[in-house]
């Protein structure tokens, strides 16, 4: 997404003479507020979301159960680069999140409400959709997969801790006991009805990561820590660094939803949806400041390169915490599942309305959504059983 915002900052300095001529030709006072073309299915936004919405929506986009495998990637890069580069991931996403704020209103009087509008206007009516969509929908959809086998991992996880004694259900069972729960949760019909779902998935994610980082400093140094890196070939410790790289990087999510979440802050010239998005994104990167450091620099103190590539899981005691830290995760993922399906289910519902005919209401909700849940279901369930009879 950077990429694409510095072509558009550059296209604009190209086109500033032709926009300043058309801007003296109109009348300098924009309307209040002008939808972009394409609204949600079931009419207009309502936008009457306030700052911390915006909070709590990118808390639960970008705060993910990949924090528990930050003090992994330390071990393959150390203090000093692990550090170095967490504190550059951090600085780089913030002024990313900067950059989209600042675009979702870059033309006065006009909202990008989706990413497909804001690469419309960048590309071209053809060739926009065709550059932001697919790279979107991979990330979209890519997270609910990969939410809907975290959360049907964590749900055994915790069902294994809790009840010794109950027979055990296989992994693909868990995950479609997750995925049954979406179901329903997919009929909310916009993100300011999945609120409440969001700010839980918010508080959860805060909440397990708290029991991360204070679990290994109650813990302690386990006897021999050591920090060296670990004994492997140069090209293994190669992909592991670059691996490591990864998960930090994608400890850093959200972004494929910030204009998404910013259509549902209302607008005016006096106060544009900028200011209090910007201020509930500050808000965001605040709390995922003391989730990810905490949990990453102190992890890899308490064990080193022996750390786990979960460290709960490292952790192992008490019993009662490490079930509640992981049916946290799986709120967490929840909510987080939620917010990146509802631009996918708008894209959805207006391809069926537009190119089927199909009239909106409750009817093509129950259809569309129930669909893509099911279907994504099916994905990673078959994928997980196929994995399985490999090994």
């Amino acid at each position: 997404m950077v990429t694409m915002t510095q072509l558009l900052t550059f296209r604009r300095y190209l086109n500033l003479p032709i926009q300043y001529f058309l801007q003296k030709m109109v009348s300098t006072s924009p309307p209040k507020e002008v939808q972009s073309i394409g609204k949600w299915a079931e009419g207009d936004p309502t936008r009457r979301a306030k700052w911390w919405y915006s909070t709590f929506h990118t808390v639960t986009a970008m705060i993910g159960a990949g924090v528990l495998s930050l003090p992994y990637a330390m071990a393959y890069l150390g203090w000093g680069p692990g550090t170095m580069v967490l504190v550059l991931s951090w600085c780089m996403t913030l002024n990313t999140m900067w950059q989209m704020i600042q675009l979702h209103e870059c033309v006065p009087g006009t909202r990008f409400d989706r990413y497909i509008d804001l690469g419309r206007y960048a590309f071209g009516p053809k060739l926009g959709g065709w550059v932001v969509l697919p790279q979107q929908l991979i990330v979209q959809v890519g997270c609910d997969i990969v939410y809907m086998v975290t959360g049907g991992k964590c749900l055994k996880k915790f069902m294994e801790i809790a009840c010794t004694s109950c027979t055990q259900l296989r992994q693909s069972y868990w995950i479609l006991i997750f995925g049954g729960t979406h179901f329903f949760l997919s009929q909310l019909p916009n993100f300011n009805s999945v609120a409440a779902v969001s700010l839980a998935a918010a508080v959860m994610s805060l909440s397990y990561s708290t029991i991360a980082w204070a679990g290994s400093l109650s813990h302690g140094q386990i006897n021999g820590v050591s920090y060296e890196y670990k004994s492997t070939s140069p090209t293994d410790f190669m992909f592991r660094v670059f691996n490591a790289l990864g998960q930090i990087s994608f400890a850093f999510a959200g972004h494929a939803v910030a204009l998404e979440i910013q259509a549902t802050i209302p607008s005016t010239p006096e106060r544009p949806s900028k200011i209090p998005m910007w201020k509930g994104a500050l808000g965001a990167y605040f709390i995922n400041a003391i989730c990810y450091f905490p949990v990453a620099m102190i992890g890899y103190w308490a064990f080193g390169q022996d750390v786990d590539d979960n460290v709960l899981m490292a952790l192992k005691k008490p019993a009662w915490l490490i079930a509640s830290a992981n049916l946290m995760v799986v709120v967490h993922v929840i909510g987080s599942y939620q917010v990146y399906a509802m631009p996918v289910f708008d894209l959805l519902e207006n391809m069926m309305i537009k190119r089927l005919s199909f009239p909106p209401g409750i009817a093509l909700r129950l259809i569309t959504r129930s669909t893509y849940v099911g279907e994504v279901s099916s994905i990673r369930t078959n994928f997980t059983y196929t994995t399985i009879r490999k090994l």
